[in-house]
């Protein structure tokens, strides 16, 4: 198995001596195209975006929140083999994480058993007292995921992360596919694509078949959105709008008996499965926060008492909090019965005091994140970093070690792409979806997310990385 770090990432599309066959054509195709023809074609797929209203909400630097997500008009390429060992790697991934929730939140077996310690179970902010004892329905407590791979080698992807709360950029997804197919129709052509437009009706059916079962036949799904404010709310809207449901916010619906309803012109209307892309703390202020504004009073209890079906569940996120991250092969030994078949990337926790002094230590040649959060923010990367800010996430990790964990620099692979100098090498990652319902389907690909900037490895839009559309080739 190849090294997760390096000087030299793997190239996805090969050197000029050395290609990969799943390129072939991408790169006859970038052989023959004039530099001009492709900026027309980049300039075409931004306006395109604007015209539509492809954009990610960023609050924190200033300046316009609504930005364009940067679009890379060069197509990452997956084969047929390498789709089909990623999908057996993740189906599997995510029956052990669906597994491990409904068990902290029941018996507690993998806690017992001490494969993982209690207190950062139990202690842990993630963790949702309200969920003891409370069965989801058909026992689905993450009905999507998304989880980040990243690549080292030719056969050797790493899962950097699991994301079983409220996942976004399938709508990106999904809006690149249709860029690809408009701007290049000849590229498309020559190839054999998996396709991808059918994620929203997959969506759809999964949520359906997680009703409760005291529904009516034809179940009523709606999506739960925080509002306009929200960074995500392009795919919020996006989503609804392809699946053919309402979009609703907290004041939309009213809870009596214990039965969620939404307001609409026709009067009130049973909801059935809440979609929902709010955060555990602000769903219901009557079970969390209490000065939520942008809950429902009594939907936890409608939850509780099996008359809606939240996807996802409260209280998954414990199997996305990155300090839980590196137990996740013992939760695939534990709840299955078999290894691994995605590699975890090699982590330490702070929290341990033999893990800590290492980091300490090594702090230059680390990645180091906040155990909480997301977007690239609250990291520091070591080879890029200075001594003063090494010596500033010192105090952190003195100060709070369990907030924290560290990994090795990670060699990720590039992939072609296309910038203002021309077509070059960029760092990407990738975040296939994972539905679970009465059947797991899995999107063929994801979303690839790139870092513009060269020689940077952080991926996020929110710290300047773009996208790429994803093929997966059909054999």
């Amino acid at each position: 198995m190849a090294s997760v770090t390096g000087s030299f990432p793997f190239d996805e599309m090969g050197a000029v001596g050395d290609p990969r066959m799943a390129y072939d054509l991408v790169r006859q195709w970038l052989g023959e195209t004039p530099a001009a023809v492709l900026d027309l074609k980049r300039r075409e797929a931004e306006l395109l975006f604007r015209r539509i209203g492809v954009t990610f909400a960023v609050y924190t630097d200033g300046g316009d929140p609504e930005r364009l997500i940067p679009f890379d008009i060069i197509p990452r390429i997956i084969d047929a083999k390498e789709w089909q060992r990623l999908s057996l790697g993740l189906t599997q991934r995510v029956r052990a994480l669906n597994a491990f929730i409904r068990d902290v939140y029941h018996e507690r077996e993998i806690l017992r058993a001490g494969k993982i310690p209690e207190a950062l179970i139990l202690a842990n902010e993630a963790y949702r007292p309200q969920m003891r004892g409370l069965q989801a329905p058909h026992d689905v407590y993450t009905h999507v995921s998304g989880i980040d791979l990243v690549r080292v080698g030719p056969d050797d992807f790493y899962v950097l992360e699991d994301n079983c709360r409220t996942p976004s950029g399938v709508s990106y997804m999904l809006e690149n596919r249709e860029a690809m197919m408009r701007l290049f129709p000849e590229l498309f052509a020559r190839h054999r694509i998996a396709p991808v437009a059918r994620y929203p009706e997959e969506l759809l059916a999964t949520l359906k078949s997680v009703a409760p079962r005291n529904c009516d036949d034809e179940p009523v799904v709606a999506l739960l959105t925080p509002g306009a404010y929200n960074s995500a709310y392009y795919e919020h809207s996006f989503l609804a709008d392809e699946m053919g449901i309402e979009l609703v916010e907290g004041a939309d619906l009213v809870v009596e008996g214990d039965v969620v309803y939404m307001r609409t012109t026709q009067g009130r209307r049973r909801v059935d499965v809440l979609y929902r892309r709010i955060d555990d703390d602000y769903l219901d202020p009557l079970a969390f926060r209490a000065d939520s504004m942008l809950g429902t009073p009594g939907l936890f209890g409608a939850y509780r008492a099996g008359n809606v079906t939240l996807a996802n569940a409260t209280g998954a996120g414990i199997a996305d909090d990155k300090s839980v991250y590196p137990y996740v092969p013992a939760m695939i030994r534990f709840y299955l019965g078999e290894e691994p078949l995605l590699s975890n990337v090699p982590t330490y926790c702070c929290g341990e005091s033999d893990d800590l002094a290492y980091v300490l230590a090594n702090m230059a040649e680390l990645v180091v994140k906040e155990a909480r959060g997301s977007g690239g923010y609250g990291m520091l990367i070591g080879p890029q970093s200075t001594i003063a800010q090494r010596q500033e996430f010192a105090a952190k990790l003195n100060a709070r070690p369990g907030d924290y964990i560290a990994q090795p620099t990670l060699a990720l692979s590039t992939s072609p792409t296309f910038v203002a100098s021309g077509v070059a090498p960029r760092h990407v990652d990738l975040r296939p979806f994972v539905l679970v319902g009465k059947e797991i389907q899995i999107v063929p690909g994801g979303l690839t997310r790139v870092a513009l900037r060269e020689g940077s490895l952080v991926v996020n839009s929110s710290q300047g990385g773009g996208t790429k559309d994803t093929w997966v080739l059909e054999e």
